[in-house]
């Protein structure tokens, strides 16, 4: 299924993700666990759960991830997640640390009870890997290190908020966010803690795994099936039918981009050529 994936997914898998995915990934669930047994929670929360054959890279058979979806007191909404770790094997972690440092850095501010506290060992030493060694995405699986794409939102904090709000739009009053002025711009600064996020576009991961790729299994999986399946006849006709079109510019090779897409290729790259940028801290 992962063969032929969207590419909003397939940006972020790398060739050795790849590798781990096609020799040893099981199984895939998405589910809404604030609606199980009937529950009348937010749709919006999504929970993933990756089974795992034994491999070479990490020790764990399952790895599990859930996207809350929350407000802030400010009325900022979206979904955040606490980092998972991963048992990496030595000599064998993909996220280059950065997992470990995300979930040591979560710790470490839950312990304090602040989660945009800067003044930490943890912090220091995340934000300066992202700054300095870390200008491309190392693997997909720093996305079990995101925690927002802004801050993290404690559960209680997005209850209380929710509550002001139904209890503001039950009186007729403006709920939506009013226009920002300096201070307001100020305020989100203060609120921006992309810094020491492991996996910006992490949300967007999350929602395109749950909306497109989960439906679509199926669809996934039988044209990935079919490109398995495909002859050297096959492959020879369509290269013919490339090179026949208009008679221009290079023929596609064909087997090469789908060994590229089974992993067997480079690693991937942008449009320009270059590995898929991680955008620059700044």
């Amino acid at each position: 299924m992962l063969e032929t994936c969207p590419p909003e997914i397939d940006q972020f898998i790398q060739p050795q993700d790849s590798q781990i995915f096609a020799e040893s990934l099981k199984s895939i669930s998405v589910t809404r666990p604030e609606l199980d047994g009937g529950k009348e929670g937010n749709p919006r929360t999504i929970a993933f759960r990756f089974e795992f054959a034994p491999n070479d890279f990490f020790a764990d058979t399952v790895l599990e991830k859930t996207f809350h979806w929350r407000r802030a007191s400010d009325g900022f909404t979206g979904l955040v997640s606490e980092p998972v770790p991963v048992q990496w094997k030595k000599g064998k972690d993909l996220s280059e640390g950065l997992n470990e440092m995300a979930v040591k850095l979560f710790e470490a501010r839950k312990k304090a009870g602040d989660f945009l506290k800067a003044d930490l060992p943890e912090y220091e030493a995340l934000a300066e890997k992202l700054t300095t060694a870390n200008a491309i995405n190392t693997s997909f699986f720093t996305w079990f290190g995101f925690v927002s794409g802004r801050r993290y939102i404690t559960a209680e904090e997005s209850a209380k908020a929710e509550a002001e709000y139904k209890e503001k739009k039950a009186k007729g009053e403006k709920v939506a966010p009013e226009e920002e002025d300096d201070e307001d711009d100020e305020a989100e600064d203060k609120n921006d803690d992309t810094v020491v996020e492991v996996h910006e576009e992490g949300e967007q991961l999350a929602i395109s795994f749950a909306e497109d790729l989960w439906p679509g299994a199926i669809k996934y999986f039988t044209q990935a099936q079919g490109m398995d399946e495909m002859s050297d006849i096959d492959f020879e006709e369509m290269e013919m039918e490339d090179e026949s079109d208009d008679g221009e510019g290079e023929a596609i090779d064909i087997r090469a981009l789908v060994a590229a897409k089974g992993g067997k290729g480079d690693r991937k790259t942008s449009g320009s050529g270059a590995p898929a940028a991680k955008k620059q801290k700044q």
